[in-house]
């Protein structure tokens, strides 16, 4: 893509996300489009909306379950910027119109309290975290599922830019260290409106979520970032998304870790 369909790109999905009518594919529209497309699209949308005052307080990981690459044909994750107005409170209720095609995924989060950039160990994400803690993350879709008239489903470019889908971030009350927690076996019981529609476990986030972290500080390198101190990370989904029409009440059920709830008004 050129430095000017970047921008437009940027644009349409700025647009897309204030208006709340969904914007094309792009890979239908840029059949070339590669990774690094993708990314300087989402650098180019996360510019615009930190010139309006917004500040970045941390990244998310997704595309991290086996299932979901092979769904997609790729064997990479993605990430994405978390923003300061996309934190909600534990139990908090989603303003109706907020979102355009809202869903939710169950996620480990891990506060940052030293930086990390480059090839790190595990040990190395251990040590500079702070803590970890249990956490609800919000989708949302700027970009069409499909192509209305191919009938061709999002590919990975058109999530990246489209800022990883993410659009919202409600973390539990408790903190954890994630030294002295076994996080491959930390799960959750995910209910929507009382009914249980999803459990899983950490270890379906690369085997382990810490890795999700050494993969993510990896990828930054290569555009020039990197993981601070105070920053958040979601680490990857251990569910499949679930649909969040108007009326739904979501129940995450960490066991040990508490609930994490909200509710789409």
């Amino acid at each position: 893509m050129t430095p000017q369909e970047i921008e437009q790109a940027a644009q349409s999905l700025l647009e897309a996300e204030e208006t709340g009518q969904q914007t094309g594919l792009l890979s239908t529209a840029h059949p070339t489009i590669t990774m690094d497309d993708a990314y300087a699209v989402q650098s180019a949308l996360i510019a615009r909306k930190k010139s309006t005052g917004r500040r970045v307080i941390g990244w998310k990981i997704g595309l991290t379950s086996r299932a979901m690459q092979q769904a997609l044909g790729i064997t990479t994750p993605d990430s994405g910027v978390l923003l300061d107005d996309m934190k909600f409170a534990n139990g908090a209720t989603i303003p109706a119109g907020r979102f355009i095609q809202p869903r939710i995924e169950a996620e480990i989060v891990f506060v940052m309290k030293a930086p990390l950039k480059g090839a790190v160990t595990r040990d190395d994400v251990l040590a500079a975290t702070d803590y970890v803690a249990p956490a609800i993350e919000i989708l949302d879709t700027r970009i069409k599922r499909t192509c209305p008239t191919t009938g061709q489903p999002r590919r990975i470019f058109d999530t990246i830019a489209d800022n990883a889908a993410n659009a919202g971030i409600i973390l539990g009350d408790h903190r954890f260290d994630p030294a002295k927690e076994d996080l491959r076996r930390t799960g959750a019981i995910v209910s929507a409106n009382s009914i249980v529609e999803e459990t899983g476990l950490g270890a379906g986030v690369l085997g382990d979520p810490v890795m999700g972290i050494v993969w993510l500080s990896e990828r930054m390198t290569q555009y020039g970032q990197s993981i601070e101190p105070g920053q958040v990370i979601l680490s990857g989904s251990f569910i499949r998304p679930l649909e969040c029409p108007p009326g739904t009440e979501i129940d995450a059920d960490f066991g040990p870790w508490g609930h994490v709830t909200c509710r789409f008004d």
